[in-house]
């Protein structure tokens, strides 16, 4: 049986909202709300949703760089969210990020050289002569020079800095790579790459992904699990598969009708979701979506659906399933 790396329960990450002169608490966005989730280990775990549905707020909270309102994060057998700093600094060195942005989440005053010999300065891993080595070998491995070691940041291409970045994760020798939408701010030749070389570094150093995206194509490509996410709150999970051959829930269902074919002589039915997604903050009651489900009924407005199981390795929140 596969190991689960990691398990997330009931995970809820709130920001106060805070209004008049006091500054008073007056409610809360809720970015993540109830989300729970196991990934196994060597595979990629995928979340899909809207912007805004909370994906990369639940990404972050699984690693703590935002600490969650309530919840149980475990990771290898450890409790992440009752860890100490010193507890959670040596987790880190399993527990990596990479960021949307490369040229945000990359020190622009800093030399590639230095980038990547940061991880081992900071955990105290390697001595001088080991780090030059390893960052070589990083940059190897990512499909880059050596020569580009004194390079800054601004001197490479978008997909280079990107390279830099996840170089950077692996510099530990990580077991679980969050990956925060890596590809949305590239160009789609260069997504391929980027896509192809984070297959490849899984199968050499068996590593584990949660990937977040927008992007179902990428999703579909890249996954072998995928959450997706509606205002906070998973709606549907399943192996990737029949999620894609028969979605059950239906924002899953509009969501993969807006996905474009890439046949001219392919028509499909395209499902239109009337009205704006509602505010984190003010959530309807019940169920999330039934403000715009062209499904929904009367229960839907009152009563909250739990994820439930409908088929072998498929789970929706959805009272249209018994």
């Amino acid at each position: 049986m596969t190991k689960h790396v990691l398990e997330v329960e009931h995970l809820k990450t709130y920001f106060p909202i805070r209004t008049g002169f006091w500054q008073r608490v007056t409610g809360y966005v809720k970015a993540v709300d109830d989300v729970s989730f196991s990934v196994r280990e060597g595979e990629t775990f995928g979340i899909v949703g809207e912007s805004g549905c909370g994906k990369s707020t639940a990404g972050r909270s699984i690693l703590r760089l935002i600490e969650p309102t309530e919840g149980k994060v475990v990771f290898d057998g450890q409790d992440v969210t009752e860890a100490t700093d010193s507890q959670l600094r040596d987790m880190r060195r399993n527990m990596q990020i990479v960021f949307q942005d490369p040229f945000a989440s990359l020190n622009p005053r800093h030399s590639v050289r230095r980038i990547l010999e940061e991880p081992f300065v900071v955990h105290g891993t390697a001595g001088k002569k080991e780090r030059q080595d390893k960052v070589l070998e990083l940059m190897e491995v990512v499909g880059l020079n050596g020569s580009q070691l004194d390079r800054y940041p601004h001197q490479f291409s978008g997909g280079q800095r990107q390279r830099i970045a996840i170089a950077r994760a692996l510099a530990l020798n990580p077991k679980l790579i969050v990956a925060d939408e890596p590809v949305s701010a590239l160009d789609v030749s260069i997504q391929s790459q980027i896509l192809n070389l984070m297959q490849e570094l899984q199968r050499n150093f068996g590593l584990t992904y949660i990937f977040i995206a927008h992007d179902l194509s990428v999703i579909k490509h890249f996954c072998d699990r995928v959450a997706v996410m509606y205002l906070g709150r998973i709606v549907e999970l399943a192996d990737k598969a029949p999620l894609y051959r028969e979605p059950k829930h239906p924002y899953t269902q509009a969501l993969l009708s807006a996905a474009p074919v890439p046949d001219p002589f392919v028509q499909k039915e395209r499902i239109i979701l009337e009205g704006d997604v509602p505010s984190p903050a003010n959530a309807p009651q019940g169920c999330a979506f039934h403000t715009r489900c062209p499904a929904a009924f009367e229960r839907c407005k009152q009563e909250r659906p739990v994820l439930k199981r409908t088929a072998e390795g498929h789970q929706v929140a959805c009272h249209l399933y018994p």
